[in-house]
C-alpha cells in the first residue's frame, strides 16, 4: 500500500549529496566557514566509488616522469593532504607504489570509512545521513531549494540554500532538469570488478614482477594465449595488481565487462548495470584462478572480497559554463581560475588493454566553470560528473582530483549562500584554496 507518513523536514545551509572524496571534501570545508551541512548518502559510509567500487588507490597526486628511478612529487595538495594524514595515523594507507610513469597510494577500505566519520565528525555543524536515496528535488523553477528522499524512518525534504550534486552520476543535477552529457557520442567506458585477494607471498611476488603495479607484457601475452586455448575466459589482458597496507594482500583490478552480446555495457542502464554486477562477480573467480595458477607469489591466493558495487568510471556529467577539453589535458593547460591540478594520465578503459597517454613532469588545471552548470541556480557539482570532453575526463575523475573539487565546491557553497545568483571567481576561489594549503600558486 501507498506510503502514508508524512515527510520530515530539515532545513540547512549547505546539502551535500554524496560521501565520496568529493562529498567528503565539500562538507568539511562548507563547514569550516561556519555553515550548517547536512550529508546525505545512500550507503552506510563514506567514500564513494573508493570504497564501494574498491577502487583501492588514492590517485592523481603524483606527476609522472619517464626518468629512470624518479622520485614520486606530489603535485596535488590541499584537503587530500588532510586525509592522508588521517589514513596514515590509522595504518589505512601504503606509501606511494608505482603505477607506470606515476605512483598512487593503495588504501584500507574500512580505514577509510572511519578517517571519514572522524573528518565529518569533528565538525561539530555536519549531520550525516546514511541509507538516504535522493527521490527528487525541490525546485523554484529553475532554482533549486533542496531534495526529497527516502529512509527507513520514511519521506524527507532536505530544505537547502545551496545543494551540491557530489553523487558521481549528476543524479540530482538530472532531476532538477539540467542539461547532461554522456561519454562520447553517448559511448562511455565500461565498468571493472575490482578484488581482493589474500594469501600473497609478496616477497616471491615483487621479486618475480617488479614494483610496478601493471604488470608486463610478458603477463599479457601469456593471458592473450591462455585465451586462445581455450583455458580460460579473460577478456582484458593487461591488469594491475596493487600491494595493500594489509599483509599479504594485492587489490586486483583486471576485469573488463561486457554483455553477453559483446558490448561494452552502460552503467547509465539498469538492465546492463545490473548485468555488469552478476559478470563482475564471475570473472573475478576466472581472474583469481588465472592469478592463482600463474602469478609468482599467488600460489596460495584466495579472493577476500569483491567491491560493494562494479566500479563505475563514467556516467553522466553535466553541460557547465566551461569545459575541459582534450587538448587542455595533453597540452598541460594551466588556468587563472584552476581550482584543481591534475597529473594524472588519459586512461580509457576499452578493448583488452586499457590506454594511457602521459603527462610527463607537468600537469594541467581544471576551471571552476566545470563545476556550474549551464543554467539554473542553486546547484553547484563536485566529483566525477563535471563538464569535460571524454577523453579530459578519463584523467579528471580520479581521487587526488575529487578531493580538491570538493574542497573548492564547499568554498564555493558558502558564498553562494549569501546570494546564489552571485558565482563567484575562480581566481577568487584559487586564492581561498591557496590560503588552506592547496599549493596552486
Amino acid at each position: 500500500m501507498p506510503d502514508v507518513r508524512s515527510a520530515e523536514v530539515l532545513e540547512t545551509d549547505v546539502l551535500v549529496v554524496g560521501g565520496g572524496a568529493a562529498g567528503l571534501a565539500c562538507a568539511v570545508a562548507a563547514a569550516r566557514q561556519g555553515r550548517r551541512v547536512i550529508l546525505l548518502e545512500r550507503y552506510g559510509f563514506s567514500g564513494g566509488a573508493a570504497v564501494a567500487g574498491l577502487s583501492g588507490t588514492i590517485c592523481g597526486l603524483y606527476a609522472a616522469s619517464d626518468r629512470r628511478n624518479a622520485e614520486p612529487e606530489q603535485v596535488v595538495h590541499g584537503f587530500v593532504d588532510e586525509f592522508i594524514a588521517a589514513m596514515e595515523a590509522r595504518g589505512g594507507l601504503t606509501g606511494p607504489v608505482q603505477y607506470g610513469k606515476t605512483y598512487v597510494r593503495v588504501h584500507d577500505p574500512l580505514v577509510w570509512r572511519e578517517a571519514s566519520d572522524a573528518l565529518l565528525g569533528a565538525e561539530g555543524n555536519v549531520r550525516v545521513l546514511y541509507h538516504v536515496t535522493v527521490t527528487g528535488v525541490l525546485a523554484e523553477g529553475d532554482h533549486v531549494r533542496g531534495v526529497t528522499a527516502f529512509t527507513k524512518q520514511g519521506p524527507l525534504e532536505v530544505r537547502a540554500r545551496i545543494t551540491v550534486d557530489a553523487s558521481g552520476d549528476a543524479d540530482v543535477a538530472a532531476m532538477a532538469g539540467r542539461t547532461l552529457t554522456k561519454g562520447r557520442d553517448g559511448a562511455i567506458q565500461n565498468p571493472t570488478m575490482i578484488f581482493r585477494i589474500l594469501g600473497v607471498d609478496m616477497a616471491r611476488f615483487l621479486a618475480a614482477h617488479g614494483p610496478d603495479s601493471i604488470l608486463d607484457e610478458r603477463v599479457m601475452k601469456l593471458i592473450q594465449e591462455l585465451n586462445a586455448s581455450g583455458a580460460y575466459r579473460l577478456p582484458r589482458a593487461k591488469i594491475f595488481l596493487f600491494p595493500t597496507p594489509r599483509p599479504g594482500e594485492l587489490i586486483c583490478n583486471a576485469t573488463r565487462i561486457v554483455g553477453a552480446d559483446g558490448r561494452e555495457l552502460d552503467a547509465t542502464r539498469m538492465a546492463d548495470l545490473s548485468e555488469a554486477e552478476i559478470e563482475g562477480r564471475k570473472q573475478v573467480r576466472e581472474y583469481a584462478r588465472f592469478i592463482r595458477d600463474h602469478i609468482t607469489g599467488c600460489e596460495a591466493s584466495f579472493v577476500n572480497d569483491t567491491g560493494v558495487q562494479v566500479g563505475i568510471r563514467q556516467t553522466w556529467q553535466i553541460v557547465g559554463r566551461d569545459l575541459l577539453k582534450n587538448e587542455d589535458v595533453t597540452s598541460a593547460r594551466k588556468r587563472a581560475d584552476g581550482i584543481c591540478r591534475s597529473p594524472w594520465p588519459i586512461e580509457l578503459h576499452s578493448g583488452e588493454k586499457p590506454k594511457l597517454h602521459w603527462i610527463l613532469d607537468d600537469y594541467y588545471e581544471i576551471p571552476l566553470g566545470c563545476f556550474l552548470p549551464a543554467t539554473g541556480t542553486g546547484l553547484v557539482m563536485a566529483g566525477r560528473c563535471l563538464s569535460a570532453e571524454h577523453e579530459a575526463m578519463a584523467s579528471a575523475r580520479v581521487t587526488a582530483q575529487c578531493f580538491g573539487y570538493g574542497q573548492a565546491m564547499g568554498l564555493v557553497a558558502d558564498q553562494l549562500c549569501d546570494d546564489p545568483a552571485a558565482l563567484p571567481s575562480g581566481s577568487d576561489i584559487r586564492a581561498a584554496l591557496n590560503a588552506l594549503g592547496a599549493q596552486l600558486n
